[in-house]
């Protein structure tokens, strides 16, 4: 066995471990159970409408980019009422669609960009589940809606210093709640040289922040230094676990770097090598880390011509391989039955990668009007895409592109990725919420 192959093994043992928490059937954290946006779930609608296949639909208070987090009955998320700028927590029933409850969770905001207070999604481990929105605000609730506790990232830790407002959703991971403050002025250097070495006062004011999931309190904040420059310095990504070569890591994209942090402390184990050589001053990134087969995806910024790849753990000046193709400028790249499929959402088309070589397996157009913002999801041999206008293609994700489905759901402005849990898919299409398949009995 190779050392790659023996890598890969390592990695699929490690998600399994990480996702034992999460019994069948749940959808626990932004990019689900595996933390790549796939399931093991089968017996999923392929075909459907707002009107055909629908368990229920659930009129929202407001619009938001999280995407439905589900676990056993109940499903959490959160939404930023038009107007009045509310932020509301919610928790609704999976049988019927209906409130189970809600907390108002202070005022948000609105960009031209389309970014809100609304845009992380929560995160439950079966008994807890942990709020966070674009304003800092993070809180804990039991499932009968009982607050644990309540704390304000960006008032204890300095204001988000980004241009379109904070969007990243945390991590939990191994007992941590790990959060990504991915920022920085625009009108000067991030600082220092990139490394564990730039410390201090040659530091970026980036930085990840594990929080005890029971009580909110700092476990440890780790500064992670950059030399990018203007907005290039600044992220709104998420981050992911890696398992491989005897070492657990967090990765996170961004200041043009992946970096590997030691979850138990933050320290940085690993960084990767640039993705912006030519120190881009507007390479903000979007995309979070894509991982595959020992390797990690990053996608040049803007949908800039560059996919690259490397093996996460070993110190190298270049990538494993570097594609000169389209790129995502949002939607995170789905892992799913040893292939990655990248979604590029403004030219609305998607590629299927070997991960090991960057080879494309085949590559295909959507045939949508709209430009796809929301990540992919891969489930039960499909996949599931849905545009800012509701138009939703099922695509099978077997050796050759093949669109299975194509509906519009309406919407304007919809940018969360679609759930699975249980034979049902969860769509969110701006103030609505769709459960598909099934209806469950209690």
């Amino acid at each position: 066995m190779n050392t790659r192959t023996t890598c890969a093994t390592v990695v699929l043992i490690a998600l399994a471990l990480f996702a034992s928490a999460a019994s069948a059937g749940n959808w626990p954290q932004w990019r689900g159970p595996h933390f790549n946006g796939s399931s093991a779930e089968t017996g999923l609608p392929t075909t459907f409408s707002p009107t055909e296949n629908v368990a229920w639909k659930a009129t929202l208070p407001g619009v938001g980019a999280s995407t439905p987090i589900v676990w056993g009955d109940h499903v959490f998320l959160t939404a930023q009422v038009a107007g009045s700028r509310e932020l509301w927590a919610l928790c609704l029933d999976r049988g019927d669609g209906s409130v189970r409850w809600r907390k108002r969770m202070g005022t948000g905001f609105t960009n031209k960009q389309g970014n809100t207070g609304a845009s992380p999604s929560a995160i439950t481990d079966g008994k807890t589940v942990w709020f966070y929105f674009g304003t800092g605000e993070l809180a804990a609730f039991d499932f009968a809606g009982n607050e644990r506790w309540q704390r304000n990232i960006d008032t204890d830790h300095g204001p988000f210093d980004l241009l379109w407002n904070y969007g990243a959703t945390g991590l939990l991971l191994d007992g941590r709640l790990i959060i990504p403050v991915i920022h920085g002025p625009l009108d000067r250097p991030g600082g220092g040289t990139p490394g564990p070495a730039a410390t201090g006062a040659k530091a970026a004011r980036g930085f990840l922040l594990a929080v005890d999931p029971a009580t909110g309190k700092d476990l440890w904040k780790q500064v992670r230094p950059t030399d990018a420059i203007h907005e290039a310095k600044q992220a709104y990504t998420t981050p992911v676990p890696f398992e491989g070569g005897g070492r657990k890591m967090v990765l996170v994209t961004g200041g043009d770097y992946v970096t590997g942090h030691d979850p138990a402390t933050g320290k940085e184990l690993w960084r990767s090598p640039t993705y912006n050589p030519a120190q881009d001053r507007n390479y903000r990134t979007i995309v979070s880390s894509a991982v595959a087969d020992g390797m990690v995806l990053a996608c040049a910024p803007r949908g800039g011509q560059r996919i690259t790849a490397a093996a996460v753990g070993q110190a190298s000046s270049k990538w494993t391989w570097e594609k000169r193709e389209h790129s995502p400028d949002v939607a995170t790249p789905l892992t799913y039955q040893d292939k990655v499929f990248v979604l590029v959402g403004t030219r609305k088309t998607i590629l299927c990668l070997d991960p090991k070589t960057g080879d494309t397996l085949w590559e295909g157009d959507l045939g949508a009007k709209a430009v796809f913002q929301a990540s992919p999801t891969g489930a039960d041999g499909k996949i599931y895409c849905i545009n800012m206008k509701g138009e939703t293609v099922v695509l099978s994700a077997g050796d050759a592109f093949e669109v299975l489905h194509r509906v519009d759901m309406g919407g304007t402005d919809c940018r969360a990725s679609i759930a699975v849990s249980d034979g049902q898919l969860f769509i969110r299409t701006d103030a609505r919420l769709f459960c598909i398949g099934t209806r469950k009995t209690k």
